[in-house]
């Protein structure tokens, strides 16, 4: 986020003397600022009441009501608004108490220009930085809330309830089903709605590295502890001190790894790797696998003791195709997020599109619906999202029926076209910029479907 530019600066300037207002007046105005000034404490609140400023500049010393009570109120009512505070030379006290009280900073009578402008544009730097880092918070709490786990069916109100209950705890908890349902976005929500918000959250995809690399990864380096080990590193435990780890694929860890992941959740310590040094960690741990784990217990894939370590808070994500009602709800969230991505209008999902997509058993789950829709919406030119828009797999699972051409296989397709032309009132170029066609393309197919080029033809 950019610090308003110069033509679109306002300041308030607040000091009983009428000189100091003056002289700072004429020094703002010469560098582009806007400029309101006020004698006393009591008229600037006045003024911040039916104005917005992008700083205000208080002298700390004033009758009636003082810079650091001004300062204090300020922050009750625009906690972002940066305040620089004067004060006279040798009272260093009263401006350490306003750095304190939430001062962007301070200066001491006499002061150059130079030191004005300069504290000026520090604090609306470091104001637009924490606009901007407080706008990708918001954007992660949107990302990984629970409002953005989609679903009304009784299987995602179970788990959300679950949610609720698993987050503010401390527990570690174990993610299971199939790839795609959207097992990272619920470990990401746990996070952000425990008291760890505030901390990292750092994910490992535990499939992704060899047994070495993947050591290295969780628990770090020492310099020479292997070819390569060229420096010291922290591994991902030590990054997400004070938040949570997102363990991925848990179920392909090698024995080796599993063994000493087992002491971390024990012990809530670790040793890089090449060092014997141990570390204290303060890390919750979320695991997620798409993998039978109980089967695994039995083959001896998986230790029993870390399967109990992990499980202390198990959460099991349904598949798509058991919750087939959930479909026009992600479709309808879906649609609206690539209108949003792609700056585009598509308005609806025909009924026959939707059905095809009810009818598939979505073997990549959500992710395959999402992926999807978004090649039906690259491949749709209109506002109407078509079944020919949707991936050949989709396509290729619709029910048999007539011989293509039969009249019987035509007449959806033209009771469709026939609909969009009456909602278009007959206008062939917006009918076809709806179903996402040239007007030749359109002319072809009401031909062949025996439409009339007239309603009344």
């Amino acid at each position: 986020m950019a610090t308003p530019s110069r033509n679109s600066r306002t300041i308030l300037v607040v000091d009983d003397e009428e000189s100091i207002r003056e002289f700072l007046q004429i020094m703002l105005k010469r560098e582009g600022w806007k400029v309101e000034s006020a004698e006393s404490a009591v008229k600037a609140l006045r003024i911040l009441e039916k104005q917005s400023f992008d700083a205000v500049i208080s002298d700390i010393s004033m009758p009636d009501m003082s810079g650091i009570e001004l300062l204090t109120k300020i922050r009750q009512s625009k906690p972002n608004l940066p305040v620089i505070v004067i004060t006279a030379f040798g009272s260093t006290e009263s401006a350490v108490e306003a750095m304190k009280l939430g001062a962007s900073d301070y200066l001491t009578k006499p002061f150059e220009v130079h030191e004005l402008k300069l504290c000026l544009e520090e604090a609306l730097k470091k104001t637009a930085l924490e606009r901007e880092n407080s706008a990708l918070q918001q954007e992660l709490r949107k990302t990984f809330s629970f409002e953005s786990i989609v679903g009304a069916s009784r299987k995602m109100r179970e788990v959300f309830e679950l949610l609720q209950r698993i987050a503010p705890t401390k527990a570690n908890v174990l993610i299971l089903g199939e790839s795609g349902t959207g097992k990272e976005r619920v470990a990401g929500a746990i996070h952000h709605s425990s008291h760890r918000r505030a901390g990292p959250f750092v994910k490992v995809n535990c499939s992704a590295l060899s047994e070495g690399l993947l050591e290295s990864e969780l628990f770090g380096h020492v310099k020479g502890a292997f070819t390569g080990a060229i420096r010291d590193k922290i591994g991902r435990f030590e990054q997400a001190a004070g938040g949570t780890l997102f363990l991925d694929e848990i179920g392909d860890l090698s024995p080796n790894v599993q063994v000493k992941l087992l002491r971390v959740l024990q012990e809530k310590e670790i040793e890089r790797v090449g060092s014997g040094e141990t570390r204290q960690v303060d890390t919750r741990v979320i695991a997620a696998t798409h993998r039978d784990l109980q089967l695994a217990l039995q083959q001896g894939f998986f230790r029993s003791d870390l399967y109990y370590r992990l499980n202390v808070m198990p959460l099991e994500l349904p598949p798509l195709r058991a919750r087939r009602e959930d479909i026009p709800l992600l479709v309808e969230h879906f649609v609206a997020k690539l209108n949003h991505q792609h700056q585009r209008q598509v308005l609806k999902v025909d009924d026959g599109a939707l059905s095809l997509m009810l009818d598939y058993d979505w073997p990549g789950n959500v992710r395959e619906l999402e992926n999807a829709l978004e090649h039906a919406f690259i491949k749709c030119r209109g506002e109407l999202l078509l079944a020919h828009h949707l991936p050949a797999s989709l396509l290729a699972t619709r029910p048999s029926g007539p011989a293509p051409g039969s009249p019987t296989a035509a007449r959806p397709e033209k009771e469709q076209f026939l609909q969009v032309l009456a909602q278009c009132q007959w206008n062939r170029s917006a009918a076809a910029s709806r179903l996402g066609m040239h007007r030749t393309t359109l002319w072809r197919k009401m031909r062949e479907l025996g439409i009339p080029t007239r309603p009344d033809a």
